[in-house]
C-alpha cells in the first residue's frame, strides 16, 4: 500500500494538527510480578538500560524506566534533568512493580493475549534477527513463536517473566 494511500485510510486526519507539534510517544507501562527478575529480562536478555527509578513506599509500589538507548549516550546526572531529558525521548518502557506481588503464587498479571484479549505485544527490531534468536535460545528466553514457526518466518516472540509478548523484528533486510 502506497503511503498516499495509508494516509487516506477512514478515519486518517487529512492533516496533522499545528499544536500537536513537539508530541513525542513517549512510554509504555506494563506491570510486573517481580521487578528482580524483569529488570534481568529486560537489561540482560534485551539489552535495555534503566534510566530512572521512584520508590513510592507509602503506597507500596515502584515504577522502573528503561529505554534501548545508542552506545555512549549520557543520562543526565540530576533529577530534574534527567526526567526533562526522559520525558523527550521516545520508547521508554516503565515497569510498575506493585510490592507483595513477588510473593503472590502464580501469574498475578493478564497478559492480554488470552480471552477476554487486549493488550498483545511490545516490539524491539533488531540488526541480526537470526543471531537475536539463536542468542534467545542459548539464554533459555521461552518463546511464544519462533522464526520458523508458521508463516510469517520474519519475526519471532518472546515471553518476559510475567507472560508478555515481545515480538522480535529485523530492522535491516534479512538474507
Amino acid at each position: 500500500m502506497s503511503l498516499a494511500a495509508l494516509q487516506n485510510s477512514p478515519g486518517v486526519a487529512a492533516t496533522t494538527p499545528g499544536e500537536t507539534a513537539g508530541f513525542v510517544f513517549n512510554h509504555t507501562m506494563l506491570r510486573v510480578k517481580d521487578a528482580t527478575a524483569s529488570l534481568d529480562f529486560y537489561t540482560r536478555v534485551l539489552g535495555f538500560r534503566l534510566i530512572d527509578l521512584r520508590h513510592f513506599p507509602e503506597a507500596e509500589f515502584s515504577l522502573y524506566f528503561l529505554a534501548l538507548l545508542p552506545a555512549g549516550t549520557q543520562i543526565p546526572e540530576g533529577d530534574d534533568a534527567r526526567r526533562v531529558w526522559m520525558a523527550g525521548i521516545p520508547g521508554v518502557l516503565e515497569l510498575t512493580h506493585n510490592h507483595g506481588t513477588e510473593n503472590q503464587d502464580g501469574p498475578v498479571y493478564h497478559n492480554g493475549n488470552a480471552d477476554p484479549r487486549g493488550f498483545g505485544h511490545i516490539c524491539v527490531s533488531v540488526p541480526d534477527i537470526q543471531a537475536a534468536c539463536k542468542r534467545f535460545d542459548e539464554l533459555q528466553v521461552p518463546y511464544q513463536k519462533r522464526l520458523e514457526d508458521g508463516r510469517m518466518k520474519h519475526l519471532a516472540f518472546i515471553k518476559d517473566p510475567d507472560g508478555y509478548w515481545v515480538e522480535i523484528i529485523s530492522n535491516t533486510p534479512i538474507a
